[in-house]
């Protein structure tokens, strides 16, 4: 189950066969992200496990998740958006019904992704799914 921003992300993603260009799209995605507030930048809001800089702002409204985030390293900025893009909008209870591993899977990010990069995406996944468990 993905939210129809993702959809799109994927539909991109099978028209750009290259691995090069793929890694573009992604820092584009990065780049097209409101920066995070530096006020936000604050211990509670980084992650940890990630190899960058990584903060995640997550808020809780009505049930409805949403988040905002930065990094200080452009490919781990366009994951960011491509989360955003698979959780902003959903209830509590989708967020966890989804398979996020699952999801980036179809974009491929699994195989093409650096195990640092690997563990930082899962921590900022945990990072999420935990916080929309504690809201339960």
């Amino acid at each position: 189950m993905a939210t129809a921003a993702f959809e799109e992300i994927v539909e991109d993603f099978d028209f750009i066969e290259d691995w090069e260009d793929r890694y573009r799209h992604v820092i584009e995605q990065g780049k097209a992200m409101a920066p995070l507030d530096e006020a936000l930048k604050v211990p509670a809001t980084k992650v940890d496990g990630c190899a960058s800089q990584v903060w995640l702002h997550i808020q809780i409204e009505g049930g409805v998740l949403r988040f905002d985030g930065d990094s200080d390293a452009m490919i781990v900025k366009g994951l960011i958006a491509l989360l955003q893009k698979l959780y902003n909008g959903l209830s509590l209870a989708e967020v966890l019904a989804v398979d996020a591993r699952a999801e980036m899977g179809r974009l491929g990010m699994n195989d093409h992704l650096s195990a640092q990069r690997s563990n930082g995406l899962r921590a900022m996944i945990e990072r999420i799914r935990d916080t929309a468990a504690a809201q339960l």
